[in-house]
Parts: C-alpha cells; sequence; structure tokens
C-alpha cells in the first residue's frame, strides 16, 4: 500500500499537469484532502507531509477529530463538505472554517447567526451547492436559483460568501464531465459580471468542483478547489455518521 505521503506527491502532479494543459498555474487551484471515514492519524501524518486543508462530511465524525487535533488547529484548515441538517449547523459553525454545502436559505441564517455566537472566531466562508445535473438524490440548488440564493447569502453577517461548489452525476465519460464543470462555470461567472461592484461579492472567487476521478476535467473547465479523498488516504472500508 502506498503512503499517504507518495499519493500527495501524485495528486499534486496531477494538478499541475492538468492546470499546465489548460493553461493555467497549478497555484491557482487548492488541494482539499477529504479526510471522511480516515482517522485523525491519518490526516496529523497528511500534515506532516504539507497538507492543511482537510474536508469532512459528517458532523459528529468531524468534531471527533478536530478536537483530537486541537493542538494542531493553528495549522489545519477545515472544510466542512456534506449534506447539512439544521440540527448539525452549530457544531460546524463553531468548528469549521468553510461551508461548501449551503443549498438552502434557511441554513446559511443559522450558520450565520450561530457563528455569531463565537466573537473570537473570524467570519465562516461559505459556498453554494448547485446541482448541476439536477439529480433528485443530490443536494443543491438549480443553476437557475443560483444567482437568487447567493444575493441573499452575501448579505448575512458572520459569514462570507465564497463561491460555488457543485458534485455533477460520475460519468467516466471526459466530454460529459466538462460538460457539466463548464455549466458550472458559466454561472459563477455570470454571477461575478452581474455583482462586480457588489461589496458582499468582494470574496466570491471560489470554484469547488473537481474529485478523485475527475480532477483534470474540472480543472480544464476553471475548478479553484479539488476535493480528493481516495487518490489520497486510499478506499474507504465503511461509512460513519
Amino acid at each position: 500500500m502506498k503512503s499517504i505521503v507518495v499519493n500527495l506527491i501524485q495528486v499534486k502532479e496531477r494538478i499541475e499537469l492538468a492546470a499546465l494543459a489548460a493553461k493555467r498555474e497549478p497555484e491557482e487551484i487548492e488541494l482539499l484532502a477529504v479526510s471522511k471515514t480516515f482517522p485523525a492519524s491519518a490526516i496529523e501524518e497528511a500534515m506532516h507531509a504539507g497538507q492543511s486543508a482537510f474536508g469532512e462530511n459528517y458532523v459528529q465524525e468531524a468534531v471527533e477529530k478536530i478536537t483530537q487535533l486541537e493542538k494542531l488547529r493553528p495549522w489545519l484548515v477545515w472544510h466542512f463538505i456534506g449534506p447539512l441538517q439544521s440540527n448539525k449547523t452549530r457544531d460546524v459553525a463553531e468548528h469549521f472554517d468553510w461551508v461548501h454545502s449551503v443549498d438552502r436559505l434557511k441554513i446559511a441564517e443559522r450558520l450565520s447567526a450561530q457563528r455569531g455566537e463565537f466573537p473570537d472566531l473570524p467570519e465562516l466562508q461559505v459556498c453554494i451547492q448547485v446541482n448541476v445535473s439536477e439529480e433528485e438524490s443530490k443536494s443543491g440548488v438549480p443553476l437557475s436559483d443560483a444567482l437568487e440564493l447567493c444575493d441573499v447569502v452575501s448579505k448575512l453577517p458572520n459569514i462570507v460568501l465564497r463561491g460555488l461548489m457543485a458534485i455533477p452525476e460520475p460519468t467516466s465519460d471526459p466530454l460529459k464531465q466538462r460538460q457539466a464543470f463548464a455549466a458550472v462555470r458559466d454561472c459563477f461567472k455570470q454571477i461575478q459580471s452581474n455583482r462586480l461592484v457588489d461589496p458582499g461579492y468582494q470574496s466570491f472567487d471560489t470554484l469547488s468542483m473537481g474529485m478523485s476521478d475527475d480532477l483534470e476535467a474540472a480543472i480544464a473547465e476553471g475548478s479553484t478547489m479539488v476535493r480528493v479523498g481516495t487518490a489520497i488516504f486510499g478506499k474507504r472500508d465503511k461509512i460513519t455518521k
């Protein structure tokens, strides 16, 4: 079994090659290591290899790991990337730096209010999740509703609107992968152009899209943050909630 260190090197090489193929600078793309279901020791190993940003899907599991790694908190950036229920927002507001999966106003309002209960914490960075493939089983707002939700979220206190996140329907067809990511990029660019002078959009710079199996297609279509788990940590044996 290859080590996490070796896997990280290989993933970063993939990102670099994909960026250069798209005539982009590799530094434009941030790697988010998705550590869900893996122990705190795996995160620590990745951190010592130079990785600082980690993504988690399950609130209870994540909070346990964040607590275990409290001594390393200054060097870690925690991203919540899974579906978020109303009764879990307070834990996320208290422990995370980013939330990628805001898909309705109620969740954004709760995160805004609850982040305000921790005045020593910086503003919470949030992305709106869009359902580009319109899958009934998947969270996210339709692309046609993204601007409306962004406009409201951008005005809430204690949070900063950073961009869009998408998980297209899985496919091994590179053309279909790129088509889905291109649709998200076009929506992102349209929102940016419509809100050039709006102060609530001054930090709207993040396209969170692309995972282990499709990061090249995502980077080709403008992704600024790829969420990679399996290619770094290996196959998952279980699901923990």
